[in-house]
């Protein structure tokens, strides 16, 4: 599963809520907790004043229930999503000892990637979904 920006905090969230169904996924410019986001972009569904299910649905707060695989993509100069929303998932799942992929594209804005970005999401799930080998882009 992949996604960007809501579709980013979708794509982690399923591979946390769902590892059963979900085992590779790549979340590029997610918020990953309702709480650091424009809170009147996330009032309209999770409902004000901010409650117990803010918490109970963070990807930050859940991170250490990995068990697929994931890429995180985020741009360092996102000014839509704050790129410390996908740092602090990546410092939760250090401190749990799970292995997965970090991309920080310097200068990158929100959806950051660009065809290096495509490259590496094809790569990761040609390994990880059809353990095949990626080709060789250099």
């Amino acid at each position: 599963v992949y996604g960007t920006s809501a579709g980013g905090q979708n794509a982690l969230g399923a591979l946390l809520f769902h590892p059963e169904f979900y085992v590779a996924g790549v979340a590029n410019s997610g918020c990953h907790d309702n709480r650091m986001d424009k809170i009147w972009w996330n009032e309209q569904w999770m409902g004000w004043p901010v409650g117990p299910w803010y918490a109970e649905s963070s990807n930050v707060e859940n991170a250490a229930r990995l068990q697929g695989h994931l890429l995180l993509v985020t741009g360092d100069m996102d000014m839509n999503v704050d790129p410390a929303s996908t740092l602090q998932v990546a410092d939760r799942l250090i401190k749990a000892g799970k292995d997965f992929d970090l991309l920080v594209v310097p200068g990158g804005d929100h959806g950051a990637g660009g065809d290096y970005g495509k490259r590496r999401l094809l790569d990761f799930f040609l390994r990880w979904m059809q353990q095949a080998p990626t080709p060789d882009w250099n």
